[in-house]
């Protein structure tokens, strides 16, 4: 039980302190927060996804079981959310905002992260696959369900993003066997590796720069996160009889924590802006805790 605990925790001890090291830096540094986010999305998590997609031996077949499984585990929170904020009588921002942290995982730099300790880069190539459907789809429905806008609007907007052409670039090299010259692939992989370190750095920052004053509402939506997340998904995934590694990767990329993004979205088209920046913050802190219970109860240990 003694080595379990320790393989578990593994998983997530490197995590944790790079993002302590961001945390304590944010703390005696003044940092440039917006310009390292606009660089990790604009050109970090775009080289990432090439590269991945340019390498990637995922077979079509599973990459549509994650994207439909994401999609049906996605919708399922969303109701859920949505049904226990009306139940509670919540105004229709705080509505909004339980919706939002809690159909919304951190996907990015915390789950590849993650996925990447636990499950190895086998794991990595699907976690990428789960990251490009929840793009696809969060970006595609959550602004119209938040703001009430057109579903074609939502679509202009997606397809604004850096991070699915980057996507589609990787998938055309991969498909035509295009080989990069003047060993462009190379740079491709160098700059693929600093985006893991750089956006949990990150993450740490933010946390740094928030405020922490947990309440009632925001440990209950992060549990609605970390713990209904991973349930739904394993449920899901059970449902669509999926392989063991692709229903780990499914179930421990739903049990992060909420994304940054959705105190954005939230911020940009309607809901409870404070509060969804709270949940994203104590979310990220209760996730060191919930996580290795998450990787023991899956096997997701090497």
């Amino acid at each position: 039980m003694i080595e379990i605990f320790f393989s578990v925790v593994s998983a997530v001890f490197p995590v944790g302190c790079i993002v302590l090291i961001g945390f304590i830096f944010a703390k005696k540094f003044s940092i440039d927060e917006p310009t390292l986010s606009r660089l990790a999305l604009y050109v970090l998590f775009p080289a990432l996804l090439t590269d991945i997609m340019y390498r990637t031996t995922v077979s079509i077949e599973e990459a549509i079981e994650m994207f439909v499984a994401f999609g049906l585990t996605y919708i399922l929170l969303c109701l859920i959310a949505w049904g226990i904020g009306w139940k509670l009588g919540f105004s229709v921002p705080v509505q909004k905002s339980l919706v939002a942290t809690t159909a919304l995982p951190n996907a990015g730099n915390m789950g590849l992260s993650v996925t990447l300790f636990a499950l190895g880069e086998a794991g990595l190539e699907r976690a990428v696959i789960y990251l490009i459907s929840w793009n696809l789809i969060v970006l595609s429905t959550m602004p119209a369900i938040l703001r009430g806008e057109g579903f074609w609007s939502s679509v202009i907007f997606t397809l604004k993003l850096p991070i699915v052409w980057g996507m589609i670039l990787g998938l055309i090299l991969n498909l035509f066997d295009i080989q990069l010259p003047l060993k462009l692939d190379d740079g491709l992989h160098l700059l693929r590796e600093a985006t893991i370190p750089i956006s949990l750095l990150l993450m740490g920052i933010q946390i740094a720069n928030n405020r922490f004053q947990p309440s009632n509402y925001e440990v209950g939506a992060s549990l609605m996160r970390l713990l209904g997340g991973a349930i739904i998904a394993y449920l899901v995934g059970k449902f669509m009889n999926l392989e063991m590694l692709d229903l780990q990767v499914l179930v421990l990329e739903s049990a992060m924590p909420s994304a940054l993004s959705s105190f954005i979205i939230v911020n940009e088209f309607g809901g409870d802006a404070p509060r969804t920046s709270r949940v994203v913050v104590i979310s990220t802190l209760l996730s060191f805790l919930t996580l290795p219970l998450v990787l023991w109860a899956i096997g997701a240990t090497s």
